[in-house]
């Protein structure tokens, strides 16, 4: 790959409908049919009670650092293929952009009728609405008490 990739960004509000299906935001099917992503991956996520949304490009990353491990005598590639790999499902958007999330992953998501997709540069999130707004006020939080230590002379 050369060049670098278009960053998922910003948080955009979103609907599961009653079959399950989510519209993925117009600005972030750009970025995926721009990737030559047909659809979009999506795996759950490891540690939140959120879906991890991505594109071809960073599916090539991930298979290039498993390439270069042995497949049938490294325990950290059958680890980390299982962890992502064999709970990755490549999901068809359909002419509005709808995709169907698998019930496994609404249920581990926790997600309802109101959702939003979160943009983290090289992925994006799927979360429930009501669940991240503690999770965003959390991140937030964070940041300013680490610039506020910087400010102060804490680099920690």
């Amino acid at each position: 790959m050369t060049g670098l990739v278009q960053p998922f960004i910003s948080t955009v509000p979103g609907s599961l409908d009653s079959k399950g299906r989510v519209c993925i935001p117009a600005t972030y099917r750009h970025i995926l049919a721009a990737q030559n992503t047909a659809g979009v991956y999506v795996c759950p996520s490891f540690a939140d009670a959120a879906l991890e949304a991505f594109g071809q490009t960073l599916l090539d990353s991930v298979h290039a650092r498993l390439a270069a491990q042995d497949p049938f005598f490294s325990s950290a590639f059958d680890d980390q293929a299982t962890a992502l790999i064999a709970r990755t499902h490549l999901l068809v958007a359909d002419e509005q952009g709808r995709v169907r999330l698998p019930d496994a992953m609404i249920e581990h998501a926790g997600l309802k009728d109101r959702v939003c997709f979160v943009g983290k540069a090289q992925k994006f999130q799927i979360w429930d609405a009501d669940r991240y707004a503690p999770i965003e006020a959390e991140a937030l939080a964070r940041v300013k008490e680490k610039m506020m230590r910087a400010r102060n002379g804490d680099a920690s």
